[in-house]
């Protein structure tokens, strides 16, 4: 007896669904399986929202004590004379117009010299004030838990001291390399740029501890 044709096709393909089932199973099954562990590590990751803020403001402040207390040395007071005398939003606070400064400070050397022009600059007295300005605002970061108000009040002055710091990367000619036949002007940035630079992610941290103080702090409000 033979069968049709068609016959002969179904039965195949039956017979063939029935020998690669179960391997279409196991391979759904470890699919679901991956993209089950992929979900747990991203659910994972989303629930570190808030240890990542705590993390975030914790370096604000360090940051902030370390280099607001740095402040009080006499290197680190030389070695913002560039930045500071070149600003136009900073530089009444020295004695010397701008272009006074350079041959007169080797950060970290100490030249008898260099020391005497800066004492009569006010160098070392604004790098003082500067630096408790600083110290201030970590302080002022650090009392989230207990006052949010004021550490958002810290963290928006913060974001206005990183937007001036930013600005320096225009007024400062130290900030890019200048080479002449070699490489000059932006994106070159040297040294000093390279250290200013980096603020602008100080200023996305300053702007994200902002309003985190301020949602814990209306929430607060709402909830008495």
């Amino acid at each position: 007896m033979t069968l049709p044709l068609e016959g002969i096709k179904d039965a195949t393909m039956s017979t063939g669904s029935a020998l690669t089932g179960p391997a279409e199973l196991a391979l759904g099954s470890a699919r679901s399986r991956s993209a089950g562990v992929m979900e747990s590590i991203y659910a994972t990751a989303a629930s570190l929202d808030r240890v990542g803020f705590a993390m975030l403001r914790i370096g604000l402040v360090v940051v902030l004590f370390w280099i607001g207390g740095l402040k009080a040395t006499n290197y680190e007071a030389e070695g913002i004379v560039p930045y500071v005398a070149n600003s136009p939003l900073m530089s009444f606070f020295y004695h010397y117009p701008a272009p006074e400064y350079r041959g007169k400070n080797s950060a970290g050397e100490l030249n008898l010299a260099s020391h005497t022009w800066n004492e009569k600059n006010g160098t070392y007295v604004f790098s003082y004030g500067l630096g408790f300005v600083i110290v201030s605002l970590g302080l002022l970061i650090a009392m989230d838990s207990l006052l949010p108000q004021v550490a958002a009040i810290g963290s928006f002055l913060l974001i206005l001291m990183a937007l001036t710091t930013l600005s320096f990367l225009l007024t400062t000619p130290e900030a890019w390399v200048s080479v002449p036949g070699y490489a000059s002007g932006f994106p070159y940035l040297a040294l000093p740029g390279l250290l200013v630079v980096k603020d602008s992610i100080m200023l996305g941290a300053a702007v994200l501890t902002m309003a985190d103080s301020a949602k814990r702090y209306l929430n607060s409000r709402r909830a008495i």
